[in-house]
């Protein structure tokens, strides 16, 4: 059977130093995806989001695995973040953020392998948010990354230091805040935990920084 490791293919791009911050280019990947809003901690809705992903994932590898006798990890659990008004975001009034999350599939997964295994999930359990998952292309382009080990709570120096790393080299912040969850919450404690922070960004023209 052959082997697939998109893990080892992408290090270079989802194994950041948590002592330093990298710019790399992003190409477009696939993902499911799905979108919410509220707070993480709380909220029902991003439960049953991760639930729908994790288990259309798991149903698409043993799909592949059997019909075309490729076996593959599955991806790690990945989410995009915002609010309306930053400023929310920022002072991390968490009842008003918006988030969709995401996880990365192998380019042999099609559109038709994705509405086959929604229809098998639909069919044998409950995962009320399966309906919601969409199979998108997604291009960042250039990134600002790092890692950040520890609680999602104390993130705030390294995404401070991401965002400090692109101004610094003329860069300008251009999507959303993104995240990618290394780690398992269930068997590593947190101040283990594997965090890649990531943050879009463009090149400043010259004539809108005088401007």
């Amino acid at each position: 059977m052959k082997k697939l490791d998109l893990r080892k293919e992408l290090r270079h791009l989802y194994n950041p130093p948590a002592n330093d911050v990298v710019l790399v280019k992003i190409p477009t990947f696939n993902f499911l995806m799905i979108d919410g809003a509220g707070d993480p901690n709380t909220s029902k809705e991003f439960q049953n989001a991760i639930q729908a992903l994790f288990t259309l994932s798991y149903t698409l590898k043993f799909m592949v695995k059997k019909e075309k006798k490729i076996d593959y990890p599955v991806m790690a659990l990945e989410g995009l973040w915002w609010s309306e008004d930053m400023n929310a975001f920022i002072l991390s009034q968490k009842d008003r953020w918006k988030w969709t999350v995401m996880m990365m599939q192998p380019k042999i997964v099609t559109k038709s392998m994705v509405k086959k295994a929604v229809k098998a999930v639909q069919a044998k359990k409950e995962v009320p948010a399966v309906a919601g998952v969409r199979y998108e292309s997604f291009a960042e382009g250039f990134v600002a990354q790092s890692m950040h080990i520890g609680p999602f709570s104390a993130e705030g120096p390294t995404i401070r230091k991401v965002h400090t790393f692109a101004k610094e080299r003329g860069y300008e912040l251009s999507g959303k805040h993104h995240e990618i969850y290394l780690s398992d919450m269930r068997r590593v404690g947190p101040e283990k935990m594997k965090t890649v922070i990531r943050q879009p960004v463009r090149k400043v023209n010259p004539r809108e920084a005088r401007d």
